[in-house]
This record gives C-alpha cells, sequence and structure tokens, in this order.
C-alpha cells in the first residue's frame, strides 16, 4: 500500500527516476494488436498477482522500501474501474488456508531434517493452491497475474503452483482468452514458468518484478504510455526441454554434465524448442534492421546497422551480435553472444545507427589440454539479429591459423564425468556475406604471473595474533553463542545492516555492510538513546521469514536483533530504501545506462545512510529455471551478466565511500543444501561460462569487493580456493579488492551431508580476507588454524592489510 507521508527528497527522485524506464525491463512476448488500450477503462482483473504483487524474492534479495505499488493499486490509480473484487477476496481466503497447512508441514519437516527452524524456512515458497472461483467479472477488458516467488535457500520445484500453472490457472486463463476480445497474461514471476499449456493465448506481458512501482508501471504498459522493450535473458521453454540434471536434487553432489550447453548454447546447438528464445521480445511497434556492416581492425570487430521504427508507436530495439566458432579440436556452440547495444526512443518512421564492438580473443575458448585459451583457425561468422532464434550472416571473419590468446594453467581440479559435446558439424560459408582476413600476428598472447608479492601494513604487522585475527572475522557478540551472536551485532551502527567488519582493534576503521540485491534492506524506522541505535520492530530477519514464526518466536528474534519498543518522548528516525527491479529485470532491459542509474540510486542511498559496502550485485548463471535465487542473478549468459554487474558497479562507486560486493564467486546455481554441496564442473565449463562474467565485471568496474560462494567446487569449498581467488581472481582477473565469504556459513549445512562447511582457518589461508558475518566459534577456529600452522601468521597479516586498507580507503580515514 501507497504510504507517502513526508517522504525524502531522496525517494521522491529515485522512484520518479525509476518509473520512466520501467517498461524497458519488461518483455512483451505475444501480443495480437489489440494494445494499448485508448484509455482507462473497466477492468476484469484477476489473479493472484494483482492484489499480492511480488516486487521481488525473498532472503537477502528483500528490501524496505515505503510502500509497494501492487497491480490493483497501480491500476486504479490509472483511473481503471476494477471488477473482480469478488475472485481476489476468494482467492484471498483459499490461499490461507493453504499457508497453514504449508507453515505446519515445514516445520515437521525442519524437525526431521534436525535444522534451525528459521535458517531451514529461508526460501521455502507455498505453491500456488488450486482454487475453484466463478469468473463473473465483465469489462471492457480483463487480466490474468500469474505471481510466482522464490527466494534464498531452497529452490523451485517442476511442479504446479511453481514452475508449472495449476490447473485452476490454465483454465481460467483460456477462459478469460476466450470470453475476452482484450485480454492479456501479465506475469509477475522472477524467473521460468512453463507456459505451454496458455501458448494459445493472444498477449502476454512478462512485467517481472521491478520494485516498488510495479503496479504502476503495469498501468502505464497497458494505457500505452509506455513501450515494453526487454529481451528475454533466459530461454523460455517447457520444463521437459531443457537439458537433463539428475542429480541437481542431489544433497552432496551436483554434476554439471551439460558443460558449456547453458541456456540457449543448448537450445540453438541441439535444436530444441524452445517457447521464447533467449533475446526475444517483441513491442508495440515494429523495427526493421539494415544490412549490417562489420569492420575488423586487428581483433577489433565493429558491426554498425541501422534500425529503423516501421511502426505506429515511440520504441526501442536491441540489436544483438554473436558469433559462430569453428569446431576443430574443441566443439563449439552454434553461436554465442559477443556484443550488443539498445537504440534511443525511437519515434515512428526514425532510424538510428547502433554500433556494437567486441575483439576475438573475448570469445576465446578454452583448452584444457594445453592450459590455454584459443581461437580456431576457419571461418568465425558474424550474425546480427533481435534474438537469438532470429540471426543473419553478417561476415566471415576468417582466422588463418589457431592462435593462443592466454597461457593459463589447469586449478580447478576434476570430475567423474565427460562433459556434453556438440556432434561435429562442418560451417558452411553463406554467400553473399563478405570475407574479412584476420592477421594471426595481430592477436598477441597474454601471460600470466602467478608469483605475487603481498603487502603488510606496518600498523598491521606491528599487531598481536590476537588482534590481527580479528580483523579477519566480522564482528560479532563474544557473550553470545550461535546464531545469536552474529545477529545480535548486525545493526550496531547502521540500524538493520547485515554486518561489519572487525570495530575493535584500536585505530582501525570498519566496513559497514548492507544487504538486498534489488536495493538496500535496512530497518525501516530506529531511535537512539544512551545504549545506541535501535530498529522499531524486527531489521535482522526478512519478513519472508518473520510470517513463518509464533508469536512468541516473532518476540525472541526481535530481542536477539537488538530491536526493540521505543520509550515515549524518543524521535522515530526512518530508513526507506527505494526498490529497483530484480536482478533479472534489469537484465532484461539490454541497457547497461540504465542498470548504471539504477546502482547511482543505491549508491546516494548508500552514501546517505552510512553503509560502505552493498552486498550485491550478484551475477551467477541461469544454469537451471529450478534454482531459486534465479531472480537476483542476471542471465543464463556470461557477458549479459558481466556487463549488468560492471554498470551497477560503476553507478554505486561513483559514490563517495561505496562499494559493491559482486557474488557468489563460483558455480553458486542451486540452494539446497548450498553450504555443503559440491559443484562438479570442468576447467572449461568454469572458464566459459561460470566465471567469465565476474572476469568481465572485474576488468571494467573494479568493485570493492567480491563474496566467495558457499558450496564446493570440485571437492574444495570455493571459500577455501587459493586456485579460485589467488590465481584466477586477483592474478588472471587483476583484482585488487577484498575477498569475503557468504554469511552464516556454519549452522546452515544438512547434518545429513558427507561435506563439511568452510572454516575460517582454511579461508584466510586461501588468501580470503573476511569471514562473514563472524562469531565467537569462527575467529577460535581462526587461532586455532595459526597455532596449528594451517595458516600463517603471515597470510593473516596479508589479509588484515586488504582489510584495512579498504577500510580507510571507504571511510575516508
Amino acid at each position: 500500500m501507497k504510504n507517502t507521508t513526508a517522504m525524502a527528497d531522496y525517494e521522491l527522485r529515485h522512484i520518479e527516476a525509476l518509473r520512466k524506464d520501467l517498461a524497458g525491463c519488461t518483455v512483451l512476448l505475444k501480443k495480437d494488436g489489440s494494445f494499448p488500450l485508448e484509455k482507462p477503462c473497466t477492468l476484469a482483473a484477476y489473479g493472484s498477482g494483482v492484489r499480492r504483487t511480488i516486487r521481488g524474492g525473498t532472503g537477502s534479495g528483500e528490501v524496505n522500501s515505503r510502500y509497494i505499488v501492487t497491480i490493483e493499486e497501480g491500476l486504479q490509480q490509472a483511473g481503471f474501474t476494477l471488477t473482480g473484487m469478488e475472485w481476489l477476496t476468494g482467492y484471498e481466503q483459499a490461499r490461507e488456508k493453504a499457508h497453514k497447512a504449508f507453515l505446519k508441514q515445514l516445520k515437521k519437516d525442519a524437525k526431521a531434517a534436525k535444522q534451525n527452524f528459521i535458517l531451514y524456512g529461508m526460501g521455502k515458497v507455498m505453491p500456488e493452491p488450486e482454487y475453484d472461483l466463478p469468473l463473473n467479472a465483465e469489462g471492457d477488458a480483463a487480466i490474468y497475474v500469474v505471481s510466482r516467488i522464490s527466494g534464498e535457500g531452497n529452490d523451485r520445484t517442476p511442479l504446479k503452483g511453481d514452475i508449472r500453472l495449476t490447473d485452476s490457472e490454465v483454465r481460467d486463463i483460456l477462459a478469460l482468452d476466450k470470453k475476452f476480445t482484450r485480454f492479456m497474461l501479465v506475469l509477475n514471476v522472477g524467473g521460468v514458468v512453463d507456459l505451454s499449456p496458455v501458448m494459445s493465448v493472444r498477449n502476454i506481458l512478462l512485467l517481472s518484478q521491478l520494485g516498488v512501482e510495479t503496479g504502476g508501471a503495469l498501468a502505464d504498459i497497458l494505457l500505452g504510455k509506455a513501450n515494453p522493450s526487454g529481451k528475454l535473458t533466459t530461454t523460455w521453454a517447457a520444463f521437459e526441454e531443457y537439458p537433463e540434471m539428475p542429480d541437481f536434487e542431489d544433497m552432496n553432489e551436483t554434476r554439471y554434465r551439460e558443460g558449456i550447453y547453458v541456456g540457449y548454447r543448448y537450445f540453438d546447438t541441439f535444436r530444441k524448442k524452445a517457447l521464447f528464445p533467449f533475446g526475444y521480445g517483441l513491442s508495440y511497434t515494429e523495427f526493421r534492421l539494415g544490412t549490417a556492416g562489420v569492420e575488423a581492425n586487428g581483433a577489433q570487430v565493429t558491426v554498425r546497422t541501422t534500425v529503423e521504427n516501421t511502426g505506429t508507436m515511440a520504441g526501442r530495439q536491441v540489436v544483438q551480435v554473436y558469433l559462430s566458432k569453428p569446431a576443430g579440436k574443441l566443439d563449439a556452440p552454434r553461436q554465442e553472444l559477443c556484443a550488443f547495444a539498445k537504440t534511443r526512443t525511437l519515434a515512428p518512421g526514425e532510424a538510428e545507427t547502433v554500433t556494437c564492438s567486441f575483439t576475438l580473443p573475448e570469445m576465446a575458448a578454452y583448452d584444457a589440454e594445453t592450459a590455454s585459451y584459443i581461437l580456431e583457425a576457419g571461418d568465425h561468422l558474424v550474425r546480427v539479429g533481435v534474438s537469438s532464434a532470429e540471426t543473419v550472416p553478417a561476415a566471415v571473419l576468417h582466422l588463418g591459423k589457431t592462435v593462443t590468446t592466454l597461457q593459463a594453467k589447469n586449478v580447478l581440479g576434476s570430475t567423474d564425468f565427460t562433459d556434453l559435446t556438440a556432434p561435429a558439424a562442418a560451417m558452411e560459408r553463406p554467400e553473399g556475406v563478405p570475407v574479412i582476413e584476420i592477421d594471426p600476428a595481430s592477436i598477441v598472447c597474454e601471460t600470466i604471473d602467478y608469483a605475487r608479492t603481498e603487502e603488510i601494513l606496518p600498523e598491521v604487522d606491528a599487531l598481536t595474533k590476537e588482534d590481527a585475527a580479528l580483523l579477519l572475522i566480522g564482528d560479532f557478540d563474544p557473550n553470545a553463542k550461535g546464531l545469536a551472536s552474529m545477529i545480535g551485532t548486525a545493526g550496531r551502527h547502521v540500524c538493520g545492516a547485515a554486518g561489519e567488519s572487525c570495530s575493535t582493534v584500536k585505530g582501525i576503521p570498519w566496513l559497514i555492510m548492507a544487504d538486498g540485491p534489488a536495493g538496500l534492506r535496512l530497518a525501516k524506522e530506529y531511535y537512539e538513546d544512551g545504549k545506541g541505535k535501535h530498529a522499531v520492530g524486527n531489521a535482522s530477519m526478512p519478513d519472508s521469514i518473520m510470517e513463518m514464526l509464533s508469536g512468541p518466536m516473532k518476540l525472541v528474534m526481535s530481542l536477539m536483533g537488538g530491536n526493540g519498543k521505543p520509550k515515549a518522548g524518543c524521535e522515530i528516525k526512518t530508513q526507506y530504501c527505494t526498490a529497483i527491479p530484480i536482478g533479472t529485470a534489469l537484465a532484461q532491459s539490454f541497457d547497461t545506462d540504465f542498470v548504471q542509474r539504477c546502482g547511482g540510486i543505491v549508491g546516494e542511498e548508500m552514501e546517505h545512510f552510512g553503509v560502505h559496502l552493498w552486498l550485491a550485485p550478484a551475477l551467477n548463471i541461469h544454469r537451471s529455471i529450478r534454482c531459486g535465487r534465479n531472480f537476483e542473478y542476471y542471465s543464463e549468459d556470461p557477458l549479459v551478466s558481466g556487463k549488468m554487474a560492471a554498470a551497477m558497479t560503476r553507478g554505486v562507486q561513483a559514490h563517495k565511500g561505496c562499494g559493491t560486493t559482486i557474488k557468489h564467486y563460483a558455480a553458486n546455481n542451486k540452494e539446497y543444501n548450498r553450504t555443503r554441496n559440491n559443484s562438479m564442473v570442468s576447467e572449461r565449463a568454469m572458464r566459459e561460462i561460470y566465471l567469465k562474467g565476474f572476469g568481465i565485471c572485474v576488468r571494467e568496474s573494479q568493485p570493492k569487493a567480491v563474496m566467495t560462494s558457499y558450496n564446493l567446487l570440485n571437492g574444495t569449498h570455493t571459500a577455501e580456493s587459493r586456485e579460485l581467488v589467488m590465481d584466477i581472481l586477483r592474478a588472471e582477473f587483476g583484482y585488487q579488492g577484498i575477498v569475503m565469504t557468504d554469511w552464516v556459513t556454519p549452522m546452515t549445512g544438512d547434518a545429513r551431508s558427507v561435506h563439511r562447511d568452510s572454516q575460517a582457518q582454511y579461508v584466510a589461508a586461501a588468501g580470503g580476507d573476511l569471514f562473514m558475518p563472524g562469531s565467537k566459534g569462527d575467529y577460535d577456529n581462526l587461532l586455532q588454524g595459526i597455532d596449528s600452522g594451517a595458516v600463517t601468521l603471515e597470510q593473516v597479516k596479508i589479509n588484515a592489510s586488504r582489510v584495512v586498507k579498504m577500510a580507510r580507503a571507504l571511510t575516508q580515514e
């Protein structure tokens, strides 16, 4: 519900800045010309998302904004007269009954798993219930809003009410499409839903989850005040069409058998049927792409094409450039995205020449046999289009011999399987397409110096073992135990912040960190007294967790979080933050300028509230549509992921004392038992798919922090992998910031797992700088490691020096 009481200037500016660009994040999947509507009218509104509009996912992705405009509210504010209110009330009653049964079963399951109920419940989402309600509302037009939510801690299921539509949804959607001349199916979802039963529907809009103004954005689109211009960053298909992942639910091992064939690389190469392909998206208007011109200057390739708006409404188009590489020693996908660009808003009849560029070494494949990135001899076909399914040849880049672009080393371990490979297929040179000879000598082989000289600051070198170790552990309460020691100090200086680095070593500043990949998550309200700052209500736990707890348990969690009820006369201060679109929606814009502006919104609010590190953005790959955290992540494609994360980082870090924390490094592509699950991935797939986006982001924006992932990689925890942290991240990518662990690693794993949690002493030995959020147990573990020789005191002080340098840089001390 909208609450605009005494809104701050920054809130008004940020919401206004977002609203005008939100349609660019939405994807028009189907159209018949009956939309947009000429004016507000009587609208029959059905579906769970009308009243229960979802702005973003659960867990660390939740944001405490002042309000959210639901679809019901947004349409009413735009002047629509809504019918179907009885249906919405009936649905609420059916949902409430189902939710009570869901929570009861959840508590039983947590007990059986011998796991803390709060942590076990994270990310658990009730499937949409079946219902039987009459569709008797009338109107000039109708919508049905499908909503789905997922979140941190658990994965989605291929069941009805989650990835699949319920029988009730299918029945009503088809009936409404038949009944109303003007009907729109609206998808208020954060991830893929199998739409195969309703593909006959004439108008489908992927609204996604757009933050605070989600409902207002839909009203703008229905009325034609804004034109959808987003493109899919993940392939949408029937569930059965995706690569088989038989051990996705395995507690201990997850085998990435598909290798490099993720998303459209799989669908395009193996000729699988997609309902809506990667890069796809329609508009209320129409566009025509002219013949693309391709130039090569050494290894630099530039593609120019003219885009003309041939329709009757202003709009934007995305030009996508793909490269088809020759299959020689290594197999290759049919095509891979190598560049993209979005036009400005073009009026009817207006045209713009769009320029895209890339370098050939950026598209090199990894040869594990020689531990090198190579471009193989032969024809490299440049393709241009508006989706992965609609590309046409633009030029042939002919390379006379195979060249090595970077000499690396294999460091990521081995798997017990062979990656999926594509069948050998000769690439035919298309007729009438220009052929450009690439001089192999123009491609210089890069070599990596893996030997590093690390600095120890004099003031850190003078510290005792105990104080040096403290700097590697997040601030904790030494008098509390377990979860309480972590949660209790989370918002010591900024209420509702996720945590802080050590604040008890004299003369060393500390870093304040806040969660929320779709904006900052801080306590909405707080007060101050002689003992410090205190949140009003609960600030330590996301709403999705708190709603699962009983009244007494909510009180306990509130007290553990340092939250309380203000005394009479205390001034209540506010910390309302702006909920921006989820990561997937931002990426669907294919607009790095807009994403950078969103980063600027977050950065300004960080600066305003005194937060140094934002624990975002997250750029893991959409490997499977079942991953519960995909809504936070950008795409199935590493180029899109890396470019978006870099844009977000530039926006945040343009603000004084503010930095991003890109995450989760790496292969964090499922949530079930995530702290003790072993991702088994080939060196080639890791480097070409799962690490590539991180490399792009680091090279283009130098984020202040990197967060490792919970999982193991080929038997070693990523946080404990010196090869990942030092060899690849620092030596190969040139990273200069700090590295922290993901949070609350102890106590979150399933006790039945064969793998252990990561430990502070081994993280430090690997070159990890911060073990977060920190506890007395983590601190003791690190001291034990120093005493046993598992980690040297020298390494501890090297890591601590990086923390101190970053703290001084961001706090300006």
